[in-house]
């Protein structure tokens, strides 16, 4: 999370397309399908094709943001919600089964279904990751070449980038523009955040002030981490200084393999987890865009939380306070001028821990609309070939915050109350988009 090379988060955003296209009526989009595909790219695509056109086109934005791990999962959170919400949208214009995520959308009767999907899908991506442009393109393509020719496609080819230029156009001006500011400067003393090896920055100041897209964010904010005198703070210093430890000595293998499976960008792989639900569900377009547009509602309104957490408070990280606890004024903690943590620190302070919160509540919104016992399997981004296996959306959750202790990252009060703060985000986001009949 956040690893690489972030200094700036560049939400893209295109206002004469975005005008040019919520003018559309019913003229669809004409495409001419090119070419035949190499063997590796039709087997990919026959992969992605279990399922419908709402999991596949899901499948095809992580693919789309996979080079992105690492780098910005709150610009990844805000994008995936802005395409869910356009997917559903337009598939409720066909056929008005749930609420409206953005009002006005014309009705669409016998509208295609799966031409609506992948136009509204096709329409966000573009404007969001124009880098990964071919291969949307090449999905697009290969999506409207299944479909028959006639009104159906063309309207629901119209519905599509209706949507989608309708739900871009509600984000602008939300804040992530400004998030990078104001430039935050360190202030001295014990508790206080400083950049963390090998950072001299720190990521997103702002982005605690972007617009939420289903929550009353002050009916979500914390208390505030320990105090760096009590005996909790102590604890929780002395449990991640020694499990978290880069050469932890109590860290056991399993452990170890959980702080570095977690360790992908939430938005990945909590999408990863919904589709594999979904699918095993054998939901129909209507109530698989649904779920998708909650999680990722969840997700995407966790990091605004979590971030007016983050820099509200300014807590120090686990590497920052056991190197400097001789300052803390704590008798009960002890220094270590050379400890280091199992993973790379993200550049963002504290407390609350992020990674739990957003975790938390798209596990929420999963059982919210999913129900909790659900048997998956996942894989990870961080560590490939390898899967672990869940009997439910809160067991992944769990496993997901103590996995930044276990690699060094976060006091356990920030997964703590990081957990508190995810599962009433997720709470709250899963009765959004109400079932209408």
């Amino acid at each position: 999370m956040i690893v690489n090379s972030l200094k700036l988060a560049r939400v893209r955003n295109r206002v004469p397309r975005l005008a040019r296209l919520v003018a559309l009526t019913g003229v669809a989009l004409a495409l001419a399908v090119q070419g035949h595909a190499q063997d590796a790219e039709a087997a990919h695509w026959a992969a992605r094709s279990r399922g419908n056109a709402v999991t596949q086109w899901n499948a095809i934005a992580i693919d789309a943001f996979k080079p992105t791990q690492g780098t910005n999962p709150m610009a990844q959170s805000r994008s995936l919600a802005i395409l869910h919400a356009a997917i559903h949208d337009a598939l409720n214009a066909i056929d008005r089964r749930f609420e409206s995520y953005t009002p006005g959308l014309a009705d669409a009767h016998g509208a295609s279904p799966d031409a609506a999907v992948a136009a509204a899908a096709h329409e966000v991506l573009v404007a969001q990751v124009p880098e990964q442009t071919a291969l949307v393109d090449d999905a697009y393509a290969r999506a409207l070449a299944s479909i028959p020719n006639g009104a159906a496609k063309a309207g629901g080819i119209a519905v599509g980038q209706a949507s989608a230029a309708a739900n871009m156009l509600r984000r602008l001006n939300d804040g992530s523009e400004q998030a990078a500011q104001p430039v935050f400067v360190p202030r001295s003393g014990p508790g206080e955040y400083q950049f963390t090896p090998p950072f001299d920055f720190a990521a997103l100041p702002g982005w605690g002030r972007v617009k939420p897209f289903a929550i009353e964010l002050r009916r979500h904010k914390l208390e505030g981490p320990d105090r760096l005198s009590s005996a909790e703070y102590a604890h929780d210093l002395a449990f991640v200084k020694a499990i978290g430890k880069s050469d932890s000595r109590i860290r056991t293998a399993e452990q170890s393999e959980i702080a570095q499976f977690w360790y992908e960008d939430s938005p990945l792989g909590w999408n990863r987890i919904a589709n594999t639900a979904i699918r095993e569900r054998r939901l129909d377009n209507w109530a698989a865009a649904r779920v998708f547009a909650l999680v990722n509602f969840a997700l995407a309104d966790g990091y605004i939380a979590g971030f007016e957490g983050k820099y509200r408070f300014r807590f120090w990280r686990p590497e920052t306070a056991i190197h400097g606890a001789a300052t803390d004024g704590n008798r009960l903690t002890e220094a270590d001028p050379t400890w280091k943590p199992f993973q790379v620190t993200p550049p963002v302070p504290d407390y609350p821990s992020t990674h739990t919160v957003v975790g938390w509540a798209a596990a929420e919104a999963l059982i919210g609309t999913l129900d909790d016992r659900v048997r998956f399997r996942a894989d990870s981004l961080t560590l490939p070939g390898v899967t672990r296996a869940f009997d439910s959306f809160s067991a992944a959750a769990e496993e997901n915050g103590q996995s930044r202790v276990y690699a060094g990252i976060h006091f356990g009060h920030a997964v703590k109350d990081g957990r508190r703060l995810g599962r009433g985000i997720g709470r709250a986001v899963a009765g959004a988009l109400a079932p209408v009949r």
